[in-house]
């Protein structure tokens, strides 16, 4: 049955992705961003676009829509440590105000991009849903503090919901990828080397208690994730995730890759030679960021059907080759 979907941040690198997939099994999109750190052309073909801030979606949402999704978020943990009124505004007050204008329009159901960083330095790996939560920066805390305000209104109104803790996100799908600005995420800067943008990556640390001594992460594409984003929905349609529960997912893949694992591919993917350098260990950063995602399997049925970094690799590279061959 074709549903319509309110898409918040749908411009951007993992919005733009989940729209794209629920086109794609015939639904309504509408996606509602401000382009502050989107782009108008990751707005997938065939989704209406509304060019706003989240903070303003009363005037758009109303109850013709059957469900909210939920990117509209500044994510730059550095940015959000420089400017933590600036996340607070927007990541907190612009969820406040959403979650206002559905309960008005009688819109039910929510799934919400949520994140790792809610869980800061982890004790035990691979990270549960019941693991302490305590965020090292501002963002983090920002995202903690939405999951904590949809609890409440799940509780209250009776809405249903879903927040999704990302690890780390990577790859690219039908010609959507990462174009963050700027850059902080591994993959796409080790692949600027390749292009020759840069002239070496950065390994901020090979002392840690690894078996090559370089932070490890759990890497989950970006096409999994969209899957489990339409899982989410498809559970809350069906009363799986039922009016007044919060459930939270993590999504990774449960296996790492080491800084020095996710070079080494790069250099087998893309042919090319990869210099790097040695720097400092960066504050907070931890050894070891790997997910449980047993909730997920068990609750909405997801399992990760790219785990392989290769693949993952592949397809961020060709977007990469993609954008650097559109560039006049």
């Amino acid at each position: 049955m074709t549903q319509r979907y309110l898409v918040t941040g749908g411009a951007g690198y993992v919005g733009g992705t989940v729209a794209a997939h629920l086109l794609e099994r015939g639904h309504r999109v509408t996606v509602l961003d401000d382009l502050s750190t989107g782009f108008r052309e990751g707005v997938p073909a065939g989704a209406e676009f509304v060019e706003g801030r989240v903070q303003d979606a009363a005037r758009w949402l109303d109850d013709s829509y059957d469900a909210v999704l939920h990117f509209a978020a500044f994510s730059q943990v550095g940015e959000s440590v420089a400017q933590p009124e600036k996340y607070w505004e927007n990541n907190v007050g612009g969820t406040m105000a959403l979650l206002a204008a559905m309960r008005a329009a009688g819109v039910r159901t929510l799934v919400f991009s949520s994140t790792a960083a809610t869980y800061g330095e982890p004790e035990t790996v691979p990270i549960t849903e019941t693991a302490p939560t305590a965020p090292t920066n501002p963002y983090g805390a920002t995202k903690l503090a939405v999951d904590h305000m949809i609890a409440g209104e799940c509780a209250a109104h009776g809405l249903a919901a879903t927040s999704l803790r990302y690890f780390n996100v990577a790859g690219a799908y039908g010609g959507l990828g990462e174009r963050h600005d700027p850059e902080s995420h591994l993959i796409p800067l080790v692949l600027q080397v390749a292009l020759g943008e840069r002239e070496a990556i950065a390994v901020y640390g090979d002392d840690y208690p690894t078996p090559d001594g370089t932070c490890v992460r759990d890497y989950i594409h970006v096409a999994d994730l969209a899957e489990a984003h339409l899982l989410a929905l498809d559970a809350m349609t069906a009363g799986t995730v039922p009016a007044g529960e919060h459930l939270i997912c993590n999504l990774g893949n449960g296996n790492g890759f080491s800084v020095r694992e996710v070079i080494e591919t790069v250099r087998k993917v893309t042919g090319h030679p990869i210099p790097e350098r040695t720097a400092a260990r960066r504050p907070g950063d931890p050894a070891v960021l790997v997910a449980s995602a047993d909730a997920a399997r068990e609750r909405l049925g997801w399992t990760p059907s790219r785990p392989d970094l290769a693949d993952v690799v592949t397809d961020a590279w060709a977007f990469a080759r993609q954008r650097e061959g559109d560039r006049p």
